[in-house]
């Protein structure tokens, strides 16, 4: 590709304002409203998100997953033996970020990670149409593998294994992480690059202070 072609892509945003007085005292209200707006746009996975991890090297690794529930933290679920969740146990922070372009926006958050309980992840494990409980269980995530016959071979047999069964049990490296959140930012695209950074930082005594940062 010409560099001169990369060079020159830019847009300029204009289709909303979000300012210090806009937002809401709660970051997860705040939040909430935005992923609302982007449902009601028909936005392609509006719950998606880039998770950031580190491992024990210090060296980052990013990739895409689902956000699955809000409480008093963001909610993903994986292969704990996975690339990520080996991170985690490494260094139990990380970041995510959201991003809704055709809304100009995006939310970055960063906190500490726990998991959730065994009981929530089984939960929503048996939630999940019995052929995402197949894949879950018969992939060794993030593990090489020689082609794609071996990885059906390993979803055949268990497959077979559950034939009879509507749920499969919650395998025992599979579950959910809960991103427990001290700073959360919100960005609202504006013109010639000037856009909207309020962030929202957790103070000592658990209330959230709100503060606008240059773009």
């Amino acid at each position: 590709m010409n560099k001169t072609i990369i060079e020159q892509l830019r847009c300029n945003y204009n289709a909303k304002t979000f300012d210090i007085t806009d937002a809401l005292p709660q970051p997860f209200l705040q939040f909430e409203a935005w992923l609302q707006d982007a449902i009601d746009a028909e936005l392609l996975e509006p719950n998606a998100m880039s998770l950031a991890t580190v491992d024990e090297r210090g060296r980052p690794s990013a990739r895409i997953v689902l956000l699955k529930g809000i409480d008093k933290g963001f909610i993903f679920y994986t292969n704990y033996d996975s690339k990520k969740g080996q991170d985690i146990v490494a260094n139990p922070y990380a970041a995510l970020v959201f991003v809704w372009l055709p809304l100009e926006r995006q939310v970055r958050i960063e906190g500490r990670v726990e998991r959730v309980s065994q009981a929530q992840s089984e939960a929503y494990f048996q939630s999940r149409p019995k052929g995402s409980q197949i894949g879950a269980a018969a992939s060794p995530q993030s593990k090489t593998v020689a082609d794609r016959a071996e990885l059906e071979a390993y979803a055949a047999a268990v497959t077979a294994k559950y034939a009879d069964s509507e749920v499969l049990p919650l395998p025992e490296n599979w579950g959910g992480f809960r991103v427990i959140p001290e700073r959360i930012e919100f960005w609202q695209g504006r013109s010639s690059r000037l856009h909207d950074r309020i962030v929202y930082t957790l103070q000592n005594d658990g209330t959230w202070l709100r503060t606008r940062l240059a773009p």
